[in-house]
């Protein structure tokens, strides 16, 4: 099971990316969020075939991006059902997609092992610290690319790949969670690696 866990993971996505590609909310939408997810999947299977290979820990954080991202893609993430979560903190707007912000931290995770695995930082800190500026940068690279896809195709697609649900400072929260989820999974990375 342990060997094989990447293999089930990657085919628990493709699953769901197949059901959730059926009858989306917004077709345009759909592709919009998917295609750079797919992308990432991709990215990381080339990897393991060339070689690259990560914890199993490391592989559970990273598919669980892609499961959110579909979910959100399929309905767009303003009308994702996720009542119970806004109902039991008191949100007024939708916080799916911040969860789904949050869980783009999971990857400093492989950056840190990487890093570490082939000696090309000093420390494991550099190696912490290098990941997440990384996440940081992923992050205002992908509220660019929102930014860019609703100036330009505007309308109800533009909003709802936007998905700022009338919050100025959405982009602003957005990265905030990707890196809090970064800093997140470093502590968790410095507390049980001992060496």
């Amino acid at each position: 099971m342990k060997k094989y866990l990447p293999h089930i993971l990657l085919s628990l996505y493709v699953i769901e990316a197949i059901v959730a590609g059926v009858h989306p909310y917004s077709r345009s939408v759909w592709y919009a969020e998917n295609i750079p997810i797919m992308l990432l999947v991709l990215f990381i299977v080339i990897l393991y075939y060339r070689g690259v290979r990560f914890s199993n820990t490391a592989y559970v954080l990273m598919f669980i991006l892609p499961f959110w991202h579909t979910i959100g893609g399929h309905y767009t993430f303003e009308r994702v059902p996720f009542d119970f979560f806004n109902n039991l903190f008191g949100f007024e707007r939708n916080m799916f997609d911040r969860v789904g912000h949050y869980t783009v931290g999971f990857y400093a995770l492989p950056i840190i092992e990487y890093m570490v695995d082939r000696k090309l930082v000093a420390n494991r800190m550099l190696a912490v610290t290098h990941a997440i500026y990384f996440i940081a940068f992923v992050a205002v690279f992908y509220e660019w690319t929102e930014w860019w896809y609703a100036a330009i195709y505007g309308g109800e697609s533009g909003a709802a790949f936007l998905g700022s649900q009338g919050d100025i400072w959405d982009a602003q929260k957005d990265m905030f969670m990707d890196v809090l989820g970064a800093i997140t999974t470093a502590i968790l990375y410095l507390s049980f690696k001992k060496k």
